[in-house]
């Protein structure tokens, strides 16, 4: 029982440093409030501001993908305690984000500059509006399964580990990846926008619409000829056309991975 307390908590402060990762990263990239954002702090040398800054994106983008394969959670789990796995895959992307807020070298001058006060207004509401599809979309796949505090908690209850079903709720409906979606938003709704957030934007831009094949994959081997039916007839990212009623009743389980 003490093993299982000790997960428990492990899970927990996992969760807790997650959430303040991403109350900071919201202040971060909006620079928004936080003592250091994304275009604060002394800028250095051009190549060397840009080496940086990529090689703290390309860092975050190798462990966030390799970490979610299944390949390797089979072999991480024999070194961790598999209820935790979750919990730890949060941990140490919360960790190279924090590490990368520290790091991240601004880069001058401006790509645009919206001054008009409406467009101001308009972009920052976007903003403000990709980072509530980000968060309510991970509570209508399971926010607490999605950050490892619904796998400790079972194993404290000492019971087994149940996959959530798959289903298509609220935005799901509608867009294949919400989650994706929302970030999207976030990344480029901003009225100054520096090289550095468009290094940034782009990067993330292009991770994203790369993870989201790999993530397919998994899911088409997890959920099969469902999911596969749900892909077909369902946007990826661009409400742009609806699928048909006949995926309605499944789910998808979009994974921050």
């Amino acid at each position: 029982m003490q093993g299982r307390f000790t997960v428990f908590v492990y899970g927990v402060v996992c969760y807790l440093i997650f959430f303040g990762t991403f109350l900071y990263g919201i202040g971060f990239i909006g620079n928004i409030v936080v003592p250091k954002s994304m275009d604060s702090g002394r800028e250095g040398l051009l190549a060397t501001s840009l080496l940086v800054d990529v090689g703290l994106l390309g860092l975050f983008a190798l462990q966030h993908s390799i970490m979610a394969r299944q390949w390797f959670k089979r072999g991480w789990t024999r070194v961790i305690p598999e209820p935790a796995e979750r919990s730890t895959y949060v941990l140490l992307s919360s960790l190279l984000l924090l590490l990368l807020f520290w790091q991240w070298r601004p880069i001058g001058g401006n790509v645009w500059q919206v001054e008009n006060a409406a467009g101001r207004t308009a972009l920052y509401a976007v903003y403000a509006l990709g980072c509530l599809i980000v968060l309510v979309s991970t509570f209508l796949i399971n926010h607490f399964d999605l950050f490892g505090l619904r796998q400790v908690f079972l194993h404290l209850r000492g019971k087994p580990y149940s996959p959530l079903g798959f289903r298509t709720p609220a935005f799901y409906r509608f867009v294949r990846h919400p989650l994706y979606l929302g970030w999207l938003m976030v990344f480029w709704a901003t009225p100054t926008m520096t090289a550095a957030h468009l290094v940034f934007a782009l990067a993330t831009t292009i991770y994203i619409l790369v993870a989201i094949q790999f993530e397919e994959r998994d899911l088409i081997r997890f959920y099969g000829k469902e999911y596969h039916r749900y892909k077909q007839e369902t946007p990826m990212l661009l409400p742009l056309r609806f699928g048909s009623n006949k995926s309605r009743n499944v789910a998808v389980r979009e994974s921050a991975r």
